[in-house]
């Protein structure tokens, strides 16, 4: 029986192919050799049984006397266990791992060595191409010197360091390691809690990425472009986070410098514009001013027929539309003049107002609208729409000195990825030339001879088209005409005209008006209109006597200019929103920029110069718009009296 066992265990040892498995007498002398052994190092049986086991080491290994050194280690301690470089029957190499263990009798007396040997040699080139690379690796991090990498814990400790973080913030390995990153964040910030939300967002959303100010170890601040990234180990699980820190001070330095170089260019080209300016607009207020100066002195005649009486009191009145509309334009130039959109339908609207431009042409220019465009509601200032193609019509009249054709033409279009509508106004006259074409939307820039235009037709046509979300475009050739492009984008809503379609009435009689106006002479001429227009008024210098005002008397409306010293229109409205809830507020503005909030309906805004017609509409759609929100009836107890 003791010799099946034996025989089935040399078996069992002989069937190990990925170990080899032999024993050494006590001089280290091979006296076993099983298949294993034989597959790793090259020998049969026959070859290698009776050679020392050293035939198996390196040169070196022999020389420095390691076998021996193995077999007493193992003799010695009760077991010897290394890696190395063994050498096949073929001389080639293999990376191996050995154990010795010493065999010993019942009497305890050393009678050889058991060995155990298998060829790692794979698994080394990996664990070296791993090293390798996390030594490449490391190299490249910590071979960057202008960008700061390194790694936080995930409660955001610093737990490694690279040369560009030491470079940019001025602290070492030694001082930084194993401090919490918000060290870099200025004070304010870390009491905002920004580093505690920087790591957050990271983990929540993937990343955290920004520039802000911060700190380095002198105390200096710095421009800092920063990225955070969670990190996740095999498993899933986070373990921390990838920072990259990159010093942005002198790229934010360079915008600054091109942002005021910019700002010093465009007001370089402002004077400019001013000075093409002054030549065109002076002419013409001087024309204006001519006009309604001696239309004034004339009337000054106690024995003026009542006939010229009427016809200087027209004149006066056109010239001063002239020149509200040359205001206008100005005011539209420098973004001061309070924008009201709505919506319209430009087919409608354009086809309805042809006849008026028509007649503003003349004779000997053939006018005509073709609406092309199947849908064509957009939302615009309805005077900047008109005021844009009159513009254009006007410059297309003076380049047809001998007549012409005028086509103004609405199509469907596209601007950017929505819809929209385009307004092609195409005339047949003397056309433009490149280097025209290349500056006629420039502020002030006119080819009409000094005293003969402002040059603010074309860039008002195209800050009007910018202002409703669109663009305008020209096209000429010399001899060959021009057209002009306004494009504006589609709206799905109710044109005003129909939506407002019977609502307004006429003023109520007798409602009392807070007139609220810094100008003495403006303050009378509103006071004037509005006693003839059957308001009982009530007149205040400033914002804080209408406010004292409010408060000993009631009334059914305010009527107040925007811009005065101390609390301006808009801050009396906002006072008044809270001490008298409900009362309709009309402001009056000739070139103020401030806006009144969206879905104040008690709030309208009213242009200067206005007269009877203008204010006694703004009176009636902002009392009406009121009775709309609260049921009222405003001034009807003025109207028992």
């Amino acid at each position: 029986m003791p010799g099946d066992a034996e025989a089935k265990f040399k078996l069992l040892v002989d069937a190990v192919m990925d170990y080899a498995l032999y024993m050494l007498d006590s001089g280290g002398r091979i006296t076993t050799w099983n298949s294993g052994a034989q597959r790793a190092k090259g020998y049969t049986a026959d070859e290698i049984v009776g050679q020392h086991f050293s035939c198996f080491f390196t040169q070196e290994d022999r020389d420095s006397g390691l076998p021996e050194r193995a077999l007493r280690v193992a003799a010695q301690e009760g077991r010897f266990e290394a890696e190395g470089w063994r050498i096949r029957k073929d001389g080639s190499r293999f990376f191996a791992n050995s154990v010795i263990d010493p065999i010993r009798n019942d009497a305890g007396e050393l009678i050889g060595f058991a060995k155990i040997s298998r060829d790692i040699t794979e698994r080394r080139e990996r664990e070296l191409a791993l090293f390798q690379a996390e030594q490449r690796f490391r190299l490249l991090v910590q071979g960057v010197k202008d960008c700061a990498i390194y790694m936080l814990d995930t409660d955001g400790i610093i737990t490694n360091w690279n040369t560009g973080a030491a470079a940019i913030k001025g602290y070492g390995s030694d001082e930084v390691v194993g401090k919490h990153f918000s060290i870099f964040y200025t004070s304010d910030d870390r009491g905002a809690g920004a580093p505690e939300r920087a790591l957050a967002t990271a983990l929540a959303a993937g990343k955290y990425e920004t520039e802000a100010w911060r700190v380095r170890k002198d105390g200096t601040l710095f421009w800092a472009s920063v990225l955070i990234d969670p990190i996740y180990d095999e498993d899933g699980k986070h373990v921390g986070f990838a920072k990259i820190t990159r010093d942005a001070t002198d790229k934010r330095r360079a915008q600054e410098e091109l942002e005021d170089t910019r700002s010093a260019l465009l007001q370089a080209q402002k004077l400019q514009a001013i000075g093409e300016l002054t030549g065109g607009v002076a002419h013409d207020f001087n024309n204006l001013l001519t006009v309604i100066g001696g239309a004034a002195e004339m009337l000054r005649k106690v024995d003026l027929p009542e006939e010229k009486r009427a016809r200087y009191l027209d004149n006066i009145a056109t010239t001063v539309e002239r020149a509200s509309t040359l205001t206008g334009h100005l005011l539209a130039f420098s973004r001061r003049r309070a924008i009201r959109p709505e919506v319209i339908d430009l087919n409608i609207h354009l086809d309805a107002w042809a006849e008026i431009l028509s007649r503003s042409l003349g004779n000997g220019i053939a006018l005509s609208v073709k609406t092309s465009a199947k849908t064509a509601r957009v939302e615009v200032d309805p005077t900047e729409l008109e005021t844009a193609v009159l513009n254009a019509a006007v410059n297309a009249r003076d380049a047809m000195p001998g007549g012409g054709d005028l086509l103004i033409e609405t199509r469907d279009a596209i601007h950017g990825d929505d819809f929209a509508v385009a307004i092609d106004i195409t005339d047949t006259g003397t056309g433009m030339s490149e280097e025209t074409l290349a500056r006629v939307f420039e502020p002030f820039f006119t080819t009409k001879p000094i005293g003969e235009g402002t040059g603010l037709g074309l860039s008002q046509i195209h800050g009007f088209a910018a202002q409703a979300g669109g663009i305008a475009q020209i096209s000429s050739r010399v001899g060959m005409g021009t057209t002009l492009t306004i494009i504006l984008p589609k709206v799905d809503k109710t044109p005003a005209a129909i939506r407002q379609k019977g609502r307004l009435g006429s003023i109520p009689p007798g409602i009392r008006v807070l007139l609220v106006e810094d100008n003495i002479q403006v303050l009378h001429f509103a006071e004037q209109l509005l006693d003839d227009l059957g308001c009982q008024t009530v007149c205040a210098s400033e914002a804080t006597e209408a406010l004292a005002l409010i408060q000993e008397q009631s009334f059914d409306l305010v009527f107040t200019d925007i811009v005065m010293p101390g609390l301006s229109g808009i801050d009396l409205a906002r006072q008044l929103h809270i001490r008298v809830p409900g009362l309709p507020v009309l402001l009056a503005t000739g070139h103020s920029d401030q806006l009144v909030g969206e879905g104040e309906a008690r709030l309208r805004v009213l242009s200067k110069p206005y007269g009877a017609e203008t204010l006694s509409a703004a009176i009636r759609e902002l009392i009406a718009a009121s009775i709309l929100l609260s049921g009222s009836n405003v001034g009807a107890s003025n109207c028992d009296e």
